[in-house]
């Protein structure tokens, strides 16, 4: 009798404990899904749309960079639409935005996209959630630049 009850015994535990590790597995994989950014850089002054043109002239090929704490965690350049998207490493990112705020950067001076635009300088961007969508098992959280803004840089 005492051997049954150890051996029941054995096989709840074990059941709890392959319970406890799904649901822990769960839970890891809700708050770890994966991480978009993306968006589109413009060829403007301040990388934004132009609200008094009738067409705003994108800029590809642009270098965009996801810094955090002065590192880079990811980087992608534009695309002849102007887009960037990046998909993140969740652990890296969380991990680097307990530290500190990251931002996107576009490092591409934009004389490059037009010659009368600033060649010294770089456009930096805070990040805003755009939403979250649910594919299969993975919650996909989509970031994007709150708005683009022009930094000067000095050159010595």
């Amino acid at each position: 009798m005492a051997l049954k009850m150890s051996v029941v015994f054995v096989i709840c535990v074990l059941f709890a404990a392959s319970m406890a590790e799904a649901q822990l597995g769960e839970i890891i994989s809700h708050l770890l899904g994966l991480i978009r950014v993306q968006g589109t850089v413009f060829c403007t002054a301040n990388g934004r749309v132009n609200s008094t043109s009738a067409s705003t002239p994108v800029f590809s090929n642009a270098l965009v960079q996801l810094q955090c704490n002065g590192n880079v965690v990811s980087s992608t350049t534009t695309n002849n639409a102007g887009v960037f998207s990046m998909l993140l490493d969740p652990v890296q990112l969380v991990l680097s935005s307990l530290q500190s705020q990251c931002k996107l950067v576009v490092t591409t001076p934009l004389s490059t996209c037009n010659a009368t635009l600033p060649s010294d300088g770089v456009l930096i961007s805070l990040l805003q959630t755009l939403g979250t969508i649910v594919s299969g098992l993975l919650n996909i959280t989509t970031l994007g630049p709150s708005g683009f803004n022009f930094l000067q840089t000095i050159n010595n």
